[in-house]
């Protein structure tokens, strides 16, 4: 089974992924780059209006496949 390796940044630090997960395909790496992002920006709320978490995928060779961004815009409408 090939091995992913998923690179979080929020903003305040970068994240490298040593370890990898082993999973079935590039499509199971997106399904969970996707599925982390949520509790990883509910772990660091915003101070300001705008705030970003990406997960990066790497396969076994190092090379980025994907890439998953989730961005927080909190702004006064009236």
């Amino acid at each position: 089974m090939p091995r992913y390796f998923f690179d979080i940044d929020d903003g305040l630090r970068f994240t490298s992924d040593e370890l990898g997960q082993a999973l079935p395909d590039r499509a199971a790496a997106r399904h969970l780059a996707i599925a982390v992002l949520p509790p990883l920006a509910r772990d660091v709320l915003p101070d300001g209006d705008r705030h970003a978490v990406s997960v990066v995928v790497r396969n076994e060779q190092g090379r980025r496949i994907f890439r998953a961004v989730l961005e927080l815009v909190a702004e006064w409408l009236e």
